[in-house]
Formats: structure tokens, sequence, C-alpha cells
């Protein structure tokens, strides 16, 4: 057995390579999927031509994100059980987001979620709004994927120092950016496939070794993690993390578990199936995948800590999000830390690539289609559009994961939940539920939670005043909480009511009844879509 602290030798040059191989077969990939990009239901939905199987392995390819995987595992190999609730939470998330939302928006048979919001009401304000709010989520997404790719990156190299580390965050946005110029939707979608296929394998196999190591018994690697670890028995317990501030805590469960239901880059893969059933399958199909995945994080989390040790952890390039790299080197030498990292590569990869052509798709469908041009836009106007956005947003990612460096990657997904809790998840729920609510209703809403979410998070010590702070040991924080979801997602709710009861009705009753139809049924959504 390896004691933790003990080191296995890095080998950069064999890493890159398998590096290297990786991007190659995947770029490769991404050019033959891309070949029947023709119109915006191609670039946007991949024409719909996938099964559930192959959606439900992409879902879990695109949920499964350098949080769950890097975040995660570092946050239960320093704080136990306290990280664990990470998991908990955006597995309970993808349940909320199955039982309310995913099989109604998918029968309303459109490219984003606008579309949907605006089915009913008036259409440029709710545009707007649903498209800045969108963007707001995918780019805060974006800066928790960047920041794992630079430490990922920096960890196989050896970089340690901050312009190494710039560099390697802007090699990724390229990266990105090339991935979804050429392979839109379908591209990116089996990139997903492949990758969901070999992070949950990959997982699979180092879960196995760790409990060999330790004769099979949870009890042992448990034992194991405490020993290695500086505070003992207290990772078996909760309060590390969260102790000091219960309401932190809250406020983070109430963001992971409602966040998932407004993310617009897994509401937007519902879109890529040809019917309702082939949705509903890809539901089960993602949900076994995801809860396999999550259950595996605990013996990865404490395997790291028993292993590797939190203070060789903390201490490594990239931080805390470096445990599952440093675990695969202590198990299986440079091979496996080169095969692991180049899963978690893809894993950003992908996910990054689906968050652009989410964001770019609500930009150039919603705004620039809808709101700028009134519909009137050639075939292919609306994908050149998209794609000149996605340059703007590759750029924008690759400044704010410099800026983003070295921050747990798990936490600041958090952040990007908490903003589609406040945002997105109102108004959906609203307009798939509630015949009173209106178009001030759901621009109030939209925009009202957004500025809560985003002000909150400013004021927090997520900016201000810590150690790990984007403004290190600067300043205090006026707002104590890391996570703005207890105060900004019931704000969310109260502005859409609010905003509901005081304007006076001019719903057209027709337009409600078809949208109660199409969402429940999926009758004449295709066609909508399609024509």
């Amino acid at each position: 057995m390896v004691a933790a602290g003990d080191t296995v030798d890095n080998n950069p040059v064999l890493n890159i390579s398998i590096f290297g191989a990786f991007v190659a077969v995947t770029l490769f990939i991404v050019i033959r999927a891309s070949r029947n990009n023709k119109t915006a239901a191609d670039y946007y939905a991949a024409g719909r031509s996938f099964t559930g199987p192959q959606n439900g392995f992409a879902i879990a390819g695109d949920y499964l994100s350098a949080a769950s995987f890097l975040g995660i595992c570092g946050a239960i190999a320093i704080n136990g059980y306290d990280g664990f609730l990470y998991s908990i939470g955006f597995l309970v998330a993808w349940l909320v987001a199955l039982l309310l939302v995913a099989e109604l928006m998918r029968n309303t048979g459109k490219f984003t979620m606008a579309d949907v919001l605006s089915f009913r009401l008036k259409q440029t304000p709710v545009r707007m709004a649903a498209a800045i709010t969108t963007l707001a989520v995918c780019f805060f997404y974006l800066l928790a994927q960047m920041a794992g790719a630079g430490g990922l990156v920096s960890l196989l190299l050896g970089i340690t120092e901050q312009i190494g580390q710039s560099i390697v965050v802007a090699v990724v946005g390229v990266l990105m950016i090339v991935y979804v110029l050429i392979g839109g939707m379908k591209g990116t979608t089996w990139v997903q496939i492949v990758k969901a296929f070999l992070l949950i394998g990959g997982a699979l196999v180092m879960t196995i070794w760790v409990l060999a190591i330790n004769g099979f018994s949870l009890n042992t690697l448990l034992e194991s993690a405490v020993a290695a670890s500086p505070r003992g028995e207290a990772i078996l317990g909760p309060g590390l993390q969260y102790g000091a501030n219960p309401w932190d805590f809250i406020s983070l469960a109430l963001a992971l578990v409602l966040g998932t239901a407004g993310l617009p880059h897994v509401l937007m893969r519902f879109y890529t199936v040809p019917t309702a059933k082939e949705a509903r399958r890809s539901v089960v199909w993602a949900i076994w995948l995801i809860g396999l995945f999550y259950l595996l994080t605990l013996v990865l989390g404490y395997g790291a800590g028993a292993l590797v040790g939190p203070e060789a952890i903390a201490a490594a390039p990239g931080g805390v999000n470096s445990a599952a790299p440093l675990l695969a080197l202590q198990l299986g030498g440079p091979i496996l830390l080169g095969f692991i990292s180049a899963v978690a590569f893809a894993t950003i990869l992908a996910v990054v690539a689906g968050l652009t052509i989410t964001a770019a798709a609500s930009f150039a469908h919603d705004i620039y289609a809808n709101v700028v041009k009134k519909g009137n836009v050639p075939p292919d106007g609306e994908v050149k559009v998209a794609r000149r956005t996605v340059i703007v947003i590759g750029i924008l990612a690759i400044v704010g994961g410099i800026g983003v460096q070295g921050q747990n990657v798990a936490f600041l997904v958090a952040l990007a939940f908490a903003v589609a809790a406040s945002a997105n998840l109102p108004t959906i729920i609203y307009s798939l539920f509630w015949r009173g609510f209106t178009t001030r209703g759901a621009v109030w809403s939209m925009y009202g939670g957004l500025a809560a979410a985003i002000i909150l998070i400013v004021l927090s010590p997520v900016f201000w005043g810590t150690e790990t702070s984007v403004f290190k040991n600067t300043g205090a924080a006026i707002w104590p909480l890391n996570n703005p979801g207890i105060v900004s997602i019931p704000l969310g709710f109260i502005l859409g009511w609010i905003g509901s009861v005081t304007e006076r009705r001019e719903e057209d009753p027709v337009k409600a009844a078809e949208m109660d139809v199409r969402s429940l049924t999926g009758h004449g959504a295709e066609k909508a879509v399609d024509h």
C-alpha cells in the first residue's frame, strides 16, 4: 500500500503525449460529425438525430463537469462529509429537473429556453431577458470549467507560475472555440458521449483500485483518510466547511437542488432527440449514469485524502482541484495520471463546448433573429451570427478564467447554479404551470433574480476579504454568505408573482391552451420547429 505523502514521479512529456492524442481523436470526431451543419436545427439541436440512450450519455457528459470530477473529489479529500454534500446536491437537483421541467420544456419543441418562455407572452422583452440570464449563467459556469482546465494542465506540466497557468487557460479557450465553430451541437454531443463513457469508466477503475488497496472495506478506507488528515475524525461528520455558518449551507443547498432545472445548457440537450418518448428514455439513462458516478466520488475523495494527503493536495498546482489526478498518479503512475487527466480535460472541453453553443444559440436565435431582425433572417444568417458569438464568448471565458484561478470549481459551479435558480427557474415554473403569469412577471423575475444573485456574489467573501477571494485579503465582505441562493431564489419567485398580479392580463386563451397541450403531449411541437 502507498502511504499518504509518498511521491510518485510525474512525467510531463508522457502526460502531454496522451493529452495530444486525446485532443486529436476528439477533434477528428467533431470534424466527422460536422459535415451536415447546414440549418439552425442542425447547428443548435444536431438535427434532432440522437436516440434516447445516446442522449442519456450526452446529458451525463454535459452534467458531469469539472466540478463533479475535480471539484467534488477535492472537496471530499479536504473537508470530508461537507464535500460530499455537493454530490448529494447535484444528484437530487437532477431529479427536480426531471420531475418539474425537462419533458415539458422538450415538448414545446424549440431551440432555447426563451422560445418556451415567450410562447404565450410578449416576444421582445421576454426573449431579451431570457437571453441575458442564459448568457449570465453560461458565463459563471464557463469560469468554473476554465479554472479547472488551468489547474489540471498546470499540474500535468508542472507549471506553478501564474503566467504559465494563464497561458494554459488561453490555449484551452482557443481549443474550445475551434470545437464549437466546427462541430456545432452534433460534434459537441459526440464528444460528450465519448467523454461520459471514459469518465465513468476511469472513475470506476480508480474506485475499485482504491477499495482493493483497502481490502474492499469502506471502513478501512475511512480509517486511512482519518489518519492522513490533520483534522482527524472531523472529516467523517458534518461541519468542517459549513459548521461556522449553517445559513451558508442552506443557501448552497437551495442553489444546488433548484439550479439544474434552470441550467440552459442541460435543458437544451432535450431538443436533440426526435420525440418525447426518446426524451424520457434519455432521462432514465442519464439518471443511472449520473447516480453511479456520484457514488464513486465518495470513494475517490476519501481515497485521495488517504493516499495523497490533504496538505499535498492543497499545495499542488491547481490546489484542491488536483485531488483526482494526484490520486491517479499515486495509484498507477504517470500513465494513469495522463489518462485520467486527458479524460478530465475532455470533460472540461465537452462541457465548455455545450455551454458556449447554448450561449451562442441564445444570442443568435433570441436577440439577433427574433428581437433585432424580427424573424426576417436568411437560412444561414442565424448560424453565421452564432459562430461569431462563439468567438466573443470564448475570449470572455479566457479573461474570466484567468481571474478565478485557484478557486474550487465545485464552488464556482454552485454560483452558476444560484444564478440559474434565481433568474431562470421561477419564470420556467410559472410559464409551465400558472395561467396567470404575465410578461411583466417574467421580466421582473428574470432581471430581479439575476441582479440579486450577482450583486450578492460581488459583495460576498467570494470577492473580498479572505485568502481564497478573487481579490485576496482585500477589503471586507459586506454580505456574509458565499452563496446568494437563500435570498435571490425566493426573490425571483416573489417578483414574478408581484409583476403578474399587478399587470392587467392580456393573455391569448388559445395560445395558453396550445401551450398546455403541447407541453403535456408534445403534439405539434416538431412541426412548429421544423417549419
